[in-house]
C-alpha cells in the first residue's frame, strides 16, 4: 500500500512540474516566434518591392553562411536537424547565441528569395530558449531534452497553428518507430501554450477545410492507396535530391564562401527560367492549389532543385513548408491525371509529402484535421502511412533515429542514426541476401552474398 501511495504521489508531483514548466515554456517561445514571424513578414513585403529583389540571393546566401560560421555554427543547416542532432549527441545543449543567429539568417534568406521554410528556425529559436532555461535552473540530462522537445513542440506549433500536430511532431521527429511518451503531456501543454499566446500576438493562421464529401468506394479508396504511393516516392526523390545537392558540395574542391556565390547564381538562373513563385515560403501558391487552381506538372520537381540549392549552399531556413509546397504541387499533378478533384489531392498531398520526408505520419494525419477539416482525415491518414512506408529508412532529418524497422522483411539494426544505418533483407528460401551498411548519405556500399540454403 505504502508503495502505491508513494508512486501516485510521484506521479502527481510529476504532473504539477510538468505542466507548470511547459506552460513557462510554450509561453516564452511563442512570444519569440511571434516576434520573428512578424519580422520575417515585415522584411518579405518591403524586399518585394524592389524590382529584380532576387538578384540578392548570391550575396543573402554568402551572407547567411558567412554569419554563421562567424558567430553560431550551430545555426547551420534547416533547424529542426540541428535540434535533433543536439538531442542525441549533446543532451539538448543548445548555445543561446544561435537563437538571433538563426532569425537574422533566415530573415536574409527567405527576404530575397531563398527557398526554405519558417518553422525550421522557430523549432530551433524554441529549443534554444528551452536550452537556456534548462541551464537556468539547472535541470539533468534527463530533464534537459524534455524541456527542449517542450521547445520543438511550441515552435512548431506556434508557426503553423497545429497545437496538437505540433505537440505530435516534437515526440514523434526523434526518434523513428517509437513515440516519447514521457514527454506527451509537456509536450501538448507548451504546443497549446506557444500558439495561444501566438495567437494573442496577432499571429494569423491558415485554416481551409476543404468542401469534400465522404462516398465511400473500393475504387476511391485504392486510389487513395495509389495516391500514397505517388506521394511516398516524391519523398524518396526529394531526399536524394537533397543528398545529391549536399555531397557534390562536400566533394566540390572550391571554398565555401564561393560555392554559396554559385549556388545564389544557380537559384536566380532557375527563376529567371521558371518563375519566381518557386522562391521564398511560396504560401500564395500553396494557398491557390489547396482552392483547385493549377500549376504546371513540373512544379514540385523545380521546387525540389531550388530548395536544395538553397538549403545546401548557404541559405538558411527549414524545410517543411517546401515540403509543403511540393505536396501540394505533386497532388495538382496526381489529381490531373486521374481526373479527379486538384484541392482535394493537394490537401493530402501536403500532409503525405511532410509523413514521408519527414518520418512524421501521425503527426501528419493529425495535421490534416486541424488544418482541412475531419471529414478528409481518414483518407489523408492512410496515404500519409503509405507515404511514410515508401520513403524507406532514409529522411530529410538524418540524425533521426531507427528504434525498429517499417517492414518486418528488413532487419534494421536499430539505436542507429538514418544517416549511419545498418540493415538485411530478409530473403526467401533459395534468394539472395542483400546486405547494405550505409557508412553515410554519400558513400553506400553494397554486398551481395548467396543465401547459405541456396
Amino acid at each position: 500500500m505504502r508503495k502505491k501511495i508513494a508512486e501516485e504521489t510521484t506521479i502527481f508531483l510529476s504532473v504539477i512540474k510538468w505542466v507548470f514548466i511547459s506552460t513557462f515554456t510554450g509561453a516564452i517561445v511563442g512570444v519569440f516566434t511571434s516576434f520573428f514571424l512578424k519580422l520575417l513578414q515585415w522584411s518579405i513585403t518591403e524586399m518585394q518591392t524592389v524590382p529584380y529583389y532576387f538578384l540578392f540571393i548570391p550575396l543573402a546566401f554568402l551572407f547567411s553562411y558567412v554569419f554563421i560560421k562567424k558567430l553560431a555554427p550551430d545555426a547551420m543547416g534547416h533547424g529542426t536537424e540541428k535540434v535533433i542532432e543536439a538531442i542525441h549527441k549533446n543532451n539538448g545543449k543548445i548555445k543561446v547565441m544561435v537563437v538571433p543567429v538563426k532569425i537574422v539568417a533566415t530573415i536574409v534568406t527567405l527576404a530575397v528569395g531563398g527557398s526554405a521554410g519558417k518553422e525550421g528556425p522557430c523549432a530551433q529559436i524554441g529549443a534554444g530558449i528551452s536550452s537556456f532555461l534548462a541551464d537556468l535552473f539547472r535541470f539533468d540530462d534527463i530533464d534537459r531534452k524534455k524541456i527542449v522537445v517542450c521547445g520543438i513542440s511550441a515552435g512548431f506549433a506556434s508557426v503553423f497553428g497545429t497545437p496538437i500536430a505540433g505537440a505530435i511532431f516534437g515526440v514523434e521527429v526523434l526518434v523513428v518507430g517509437s513515440l516519447l511518451y514521457e514527454v506527451l503531456l509537456p509536450s501538448f501543454v507548451s504546443g497549446i501554450m506557444a500558439y495561444q499566446v501566438s495567437a494573442k500576438l496577432g499571429i494569423t493562421y491558415f485554416y481551409h477545410p476543404i468542401s469534400f464529401v465522404p462516398v465511400f468506394s473500393e475504387s476511391f479508396f485504392l486510389i487513395v492507396a495509389i495516391a500514397g504511393i505517388f506521394f511516398g516516392l516524391c519523398s524518396f526523390l526529394f531526399i536524394e535530391i537533397l543528398n545529391l545537392f549536399e555531397g557534390f558540395s562536400h566533394k566540390w574542391k572550391v571554398k565555401k564562401e564561393i560555392q554559396t556565390i554559385a549556388g545564389g547564381i544557380v537559384v536566380v538562373l532557375l527563376a529567371l527560367i521558371f518563375s519566381t513563385k518557386y522562391l521564398g515560403l511560396g504560401l500564395e501558391s500553396i494557398e491557390d492549389l489547396l482552392q483547385g487552381k493549377n500549376i504546371e506538372w513540373y512544379a514540385f520537381i523545380v521546387k525540389m532543385v531550388i530548395t536544395s540549392v538553397t538549403l545546401g549552399y548557404g541559405g538558411s531556413g527549414g524545410i517543411i513548408t517546401p515540403i509543403f509546397f511540393i505536396g501540394v504541387s505533386a497532388g495538382n499533378l496526381f489529381a490531373k491525371i486521374w481526373g479527379l478533384d486538384p484541392a482535394t489531392f493537394s490537401a493530402i498531398g501536403m500532409v503525405s509529402l511532410l509523413a514521408g520526408a519527414a518520418n512524421t505520419p501521425i503527426a501528419a494525419s493529425i495535421m490534416s484535421i486541424e488544418l482541412f477539416g475531419p471529414k478528409i482525415a481518414p483518407y489523408a491518414a492512410v496515404s500519409c502511412v503509405i507515404s511514410f512506408l515508401m520513403t524507406g529508412h532514409r529522411s530529410v532529418y538524418p540524425s533521426q533515429f531507427i528504434m525498429s524497422s517499417k517492414v518486418a522483411s528488413i532487419h534494421v539494426h536499430s539505436d542507429e542514426e538514418i544517416e549511419n544505418i545498418e540493415y538485411s533483407i530478409r530473403p526467401r528460401k533459395g534468394m539472395r541476401t542483400v546486405y547494405m551498411h550505409v557508412k553515410n548519405r554519400f558513400s553506400p556500399k553494397v554486398k551481395e552474398e548467396r543465401n547459405d540454403e541456396e
